[in-house]
């Protein structure tokens, strides 16, 4: 399972030109679940998430958490996480696990971070989205269950 989390000031996304979801400043999410994935996987990664220490303490370092900071996180299924483009010029999603699966532990990982005490907005599983946001910093960090 693959989280590329982006450090906002605000993020947002509509399907059909309607809001779905908004956070003020806290964390975004783009989730991308493997085949091999399990609901294991989505807890442990929601628990990395919710006490990564991206947040600036007031000397400037890097010393505080979403839980420490009490923000949100807005969580967006992102299948495209899992391309190869390593031959020719399409990419291959065959490592990204089914949808339904992947519905699932997308589900499973924003229950997940919710249970650690963190206000979570969804997006819409499968439909084609508009994500806004402001990265503050920028930061970006890409956690990744395999590496872990």
């Amino acid at each position: 399972m693959r989280a590329l989390i982006q450090r906002v000031t605000r993020a947002s996304v509509s399907v059909d030109g309607g809001e779905v979801a908004a956070i003020g400043p806290g964390l975004l999410v783009l989730l991308g679940v493997a085949e091999n994935d399990t609901a294991d996987d989505a807890a442990a990664l929601a628990a990395r998430t919710a006490v990564l220490r991206i947040f600036s303490n007031q000397a400037g370092k890097f010393d505080l958490s979403l839980l420490d900071t009490g923000g949100g996180a807005l969580v967006v299924s992102q299948f495209t996480l899992y391309a190869d483009a390593s031959r020719g010029r399409r990419p291959d999603f065959t490592a990204a696990a089914r949808p339904e699966k992947a519905e699932a532990l997308y589900l499973a990982f924003a229950a997940a971070l919710r249970a650690q005490g963190v206000t979570v907005g969804t997006g819409v599983f499968g439909a084609h989205m508009e994500v806004e946001l402001l990265n503050d910093g920028p930061v970006t960090v890409l956690l990744d269950t395999e590496r872990s």
